[in-house]
Order: C-alpha cells, then structure tokens, then sequence
C-alpha cells in the first residue's frame, strides 16, 4: 500500500515539525492548547495527524503561532 506509506510519512513529518518548533520555543503542548484557546486532546489530535476537518483547522492555527 504506497499510498498509505505516503500518508503516514506525511504524518510523522507534520508531527516532528509541529514538535521541533515547540522544543525550539521551550513551549508545551498544554501550553500551545491554552495559547490557542483549544482543549488539549484536540491540539495533540491534530498534531498527531488527526485528519478531521476540525483537526486541519487546528493545525492551520498551530502553523501561524508558530511561524511555520
């Protein structure tokens, strides 16, 4: 299955991304959730992948607190 393989690497790259610029930042994921005014499962939903539209949202939100 390439195109799972594909989407899964996608994945693991949106999250070590998320992730780096957070350790960059010496910023938490709790606190990440408490900047954007968003429950914390749901912002490590969406990093961890989540393809849901509300996931999609949250992310577009994580990029530009952090300048990505």
């Amino acid at each position: 299955m390439p195109v799972e393989n594909e989407l899964e690497k996608a994945t693991a790259d949106v999250e070590r991304n998320i992730k780096m610029k957070l350790l960059e930042r010496d910023m938490t994921q709790a606190e990440l959730s408490r900047l954007l005014n968003i429950n914390r499962q749901q912002v490590n939903r969406a990093i961890k992948g989540d393809n849901s539209p509300k996931a999609f949202e949250i992310r577009k939100k994580i990029y530009r607190v952090l300048d990505m």
